[in-house]
């Protein structure tokens, strides 16, 4: 049974202020917390109906719920199954490591790009997000649902990317509108990809430190390419097995 006022309290979980507060975050979706029951993050709380299992259901404090009640707490058009609360793991931002490829993030605003993005490093194998101040932040419920569970395996550091990328000692690929073609580029073992916000792009002031600027050559008649859209394809020609 659901009571007023944990419905209340998981509510607030959908506003950044109280995430912050609290330092929680919600988690919707068999698939999702599977994921989240597997990994080493502290669940706080369960809420699900009666036909939800688990064989790690026991790692926290378990609520049955109708379905009407689960739908009410939920953040998605359709509840699905189990909602979790868990304790947020926060990442301190570090310059690109050499040896490993890390993906930047310039002011990436919109929950869905964001999560896609998390997915699309978790895909290649990459396990850093360096993302500006301004993106998105990582707990938001739309992104976390957008990663399909990545958001376990790719830890996404906050910080001043002019500072982070500042001699950062590999190569930093840009993707910009103007450059080499990605399709001319060799595979990379270590390196930094750089993409930008959805509509402005890099901001002027990460432009000094891009040593590699790269684009993907338009054939048709799109004036742009969504951001993970186009990490994905960047990827993919500059991780190469």
């Amino acid at each position: 049974m659901l009571s007023k006022i944990e419905a209340k309290y998981i509510q607030s979980l959908y506003h950044k202020k109280q995430r912050d507060a609290l330092s929680l975050f919600i988690v919707e979706g068999v698939k999702g917390v599977d994921e989240l029951l597997n990994s080493s993050f502290v669940v706080q709380k369960i809420f699900a109906v009666n036909e939800w299992a688990h064989p790690l259901m026991g790692k926290a404090p378990l609520i049955r719920v109708s379905e009407e009640e689960l739908q009410k707490i939920s953040g998605l058009q359709t509840a699905n199954k189990v909602l979790a609360v868990a304790e947020q793991q926060n990442f301190v931002s570090q310059k690109p490591q050499k040896s490993s490829i890390t993906l930047a993030l310039d002011g990436i605003q919109d929950p869905g790009n964001m999560g896609t993005l998390i997915r699309i490093a978790d895909w290649f194998g990459i396990n850093t997000i360096l993302a500006s101040e301004d993106s998105v932040e990582v707990y938001n419920p739309k992104v976390i649902q957008s990663t399909m569970g990545s958001f376990i395996r790719v830890k996404v550091g906050y910080g001043n990317l002019s500072e982070l990328l500042a001699d950062a000692g590999i190569p930093v690929f840009g993707a910009l509108l103007e450059g080499e073609s990605v399709y001319n580029q060799s595979s990379i073992t270590e390196g930094v990809l750089l993409i930008g916000n959805e509509s402005k792009g890099i901001h002027a002031e990460l432009l000094p430190y891009i040593t590699s600027p790269i684009h993907i050559p338009r054939i048709g008649g799109a004036e742009s390419l969504n951001a993970a859209v186009a990490a994905g394809i960047l990827l993919s020609h500059l991780i190469k097995k």
